[in-house]
């Protein structure tokens, strides 16, 4: 049995991005043996709010299946942060976590994710201080991706001390775990040693996610859905998703009422896009909040195609987890995305979807159209995508995968403490 501390800003009851997956893994390491403890912040996304049970909490601890979950202080100004109130935000997680990971057992191994990239600070000081060895989980190349969305100036002061970050992050780790091979090159430019990285990709739960009829859906009954060829965009939307690209498309095929598009997603963003709506007549678009995470199987089963959107300035290192999500349900994707990236990379090798152009409302819009006067394709790309998603994305493969790591990473750091000093 190992001890293994997960120090992560999201966890439970967030319900998207990397929380379900770091919930999931937790859960999945604790049902075979292992204790965990995570560190994490109060719940506050994608609202960028604290949620109201957690408001007014500098800590709290508590324990849910199995895992013992430290929650510290957060300094969140909102749905809309300035670089300031991010740069604040990751700094009150970075102090105000460095106390809960003192509160608790020496763990055997350190799992930390990255974004946020001021967190490598707290868990290389932890970690020095406790002798523990540190797995590093990198979801993001941070110091790319402000650039690419327009935070920060390329070879600006923040890039640089971004990029000088990541390098002592990555020093500081035993073992960096990528969630794309792509991401490899650039961690070598980086000054990162191949023998230092492995790829694990993001993971779904097949048994949780898994394709199920659209007769009879309750989310189709409930929205009138009924009859209609769903478009469904699920999730985040911020600076790198674009989605008014989604709405104008929308516009441009209003003249076929059968087609419904449909965004779930955080409320004041929704209701921001409701004013590109009227902006681009798009009345054929459907917009609605967030849904408990357990409804989610039903929510993926009422499209016909779901959507993975980017902006073509995005940056290649970013692979959103809703891909192994929507390919796992069995439905179609229409990925908006660069060509250069790594989601462009993915959709095309799982064989479950289309991909064209960021950006480009036209040629999304002539891509819906298509996969609507062809059922049998969209069929055919739905059982594409869940037969990959079985074979590659399973969660148990990617438990095993990082229980292997972690039992390697520590025993090796068990050995070197064990080493006689030289004579």
């Amino acid at each position: 049995m190992l001890k293994i501390l997960i120090y992560s800003y999201n966890y439970y009851p967030e319900p998207i991005g990397i929380a379900p997956l770091m919930t999931e893994l937790a859960q999945g390491l604790v049902k075979r043996g292992h204790q965990v403890r995570v560190v994490t912040g109060m719940p506050n996304y994608p609202q960028r709010r604290i949620y109201p049970q957690y408001q007014g909490k500098i800590y709290l601890t508590e324990e849910r299946k199995g895992v013992t979950i430290q929650r510290s202080y957060l300094r969140v100004n909102g749905p809309h942060p300035s670089l300031l109130d991010r740069l604040l935000l990751d700094g009150s997680f970075v102090v105000s976590s460095a106390v809960q990971a003192f509160r608790g057992w020496r763990p055997d191994v350190i799992f930390s994710t990255m974004p946020p990239l001021p967190i490598c600070v707290p868990v290389a000081l932890y970690g020095w201080s406790r002798a523990c060895p540190i797995v590093l989980n990198v979801q993001d190349i941070v110091s790319e991706a402000a650039v690419r969305v327009g935070l920060v100036k390329k070879n600006g002061v923040l890039v640089r001390i971004a990029d000088a970050l990541e390098k002592f992050a990555y020093s500081t780790a035993s073992q960096v775990s990528v969630i794309d091979s792509g991401f490899v090159s650039k961690l070598h430019s980086q000054g990162v040693p191949p023998e230092k990285i492995v790829c694990v990709p993001n993971w779904v739960d097949v048994n949780f996610i898994r394709p199920l009829p659209k007769e009879n859906n309750p989310f189709r009954e409930t929205h009138k859905l009924k009859g209609k060829f769903v478009v469904l965009y699920a999730g985040n939307i911020a600076l790198t998703q674009g989605l008014q690209t989604v709405v104008k498309a929308a516009a441009r095929l209003k003249h076929i009422p059968e087609i419904a598009f449909v965004i779930v997603g955080e409320s004041t963003a929704l209701a921001r896009l409701q004013k590109d709506c009227e902006t681009y007549k798009a009345n054929n678009v459907m917009l609605l909040p967030f849904e408990p995470r357990e409804k989610l199987p039903e929510l993926l089963a009422a499209a016909d195609i779901s959507l993975v959107v980017q902006k073509l300035r995005v940056t290649n290192f970013n692979m959103p987890s809703k891909i192994q999500v929507i390919l796992a349900s069995g439905r179609a994707i229409l990925a908006s995305v660069p060509e250069t990236g790594t989601a462009h990379k993915a959709v095309q090798q799982s064989g479950g979807g289309v991909v064209v152009a960021p950006e480009d409302p036209e040629a999304l819009a002539d891509a819906v159209e298509d996969l609507y006067l062809h059922p049998a394709k969209v069929n055919a790309l739905g059982e594409q995508g869940r037969n990959y998603a079985v074979e590659n994305y399973g969660f148990e493969e990617a438990l095993n995968h990082y229980e292997a790591l972690f039992a390697a990473v520590a025993a090796s750091h068990g050995e070197k403490i064990l080493e006689p000093l030289p004579k």
